[in-house]
């Protein structure tokens, strides 16, 4: 990319600026999400496809923006999104091709827009009390009908 970076220990922040050969402004944009990805939990892999792939975006929502849950409630809603092993959650990233780290009651999805639409429907399905045999069988209509179109 060609691009400086640096950390600031006084300030905590990651620095980013462009040299004289960088040969495009907008590698500066990317770099910087390729950051932010990574800060937000996502692996290097998953991130550096950020830097290769234009279509590919982050997308951050917390549970209580779908629906305002406490104690117990809140720490069941989150079981159902992780699944047994995280069964559930590598289900939906296998499904829809995006990437899902759930952060205590944060939730980030990597992937491209229409697909980060279809697992952000489904995350909040679990999270509004849906069984996961209920949300797989969704997936698995519109993942068929998402490969038909393409």
């Amino acid at each position: 990319m060609k691009v400086d970076i640096r950390m600031n220990l006084k300030a905590k922040r990651v620095e980013l600026k462009t040299r004289h050969d960088t040969p495009d402004v907008s590698n500066l944009q990317k770099c910087a999400d390729f950051v932010h990805a990574f800060m937000l939990g996502f692996d290097i892999a998953d991130a550096v496809a950020l830097l290769r792939l234009d279509d590919l975006y982050v997308d951050s929502f917390e549970i209580k923006d779908v629906k305002t849950l406490r104690g117990e409630h809140l720490s069941r809603a989150i079981g159902r999104l992780s699944g047994k092993g995280g069964k559930t959650k590598y289900a939906i990233e296998n499904s829809t091709r995006t990437r899902i780290v759930i952060a205590d009651t944060k939730i980030h999805i990597l992937g491209s827009f229409v697909n980060i639409k279809v697992a952000r429907d489904s995350l909040c399905s679990l999270i509004l009390g849906s069984p996961a045999g209920k949300v797989y069988s969704k997936l698995r209509a519109v993942s068929a009908r998402l490969a038909e179109r393409y």
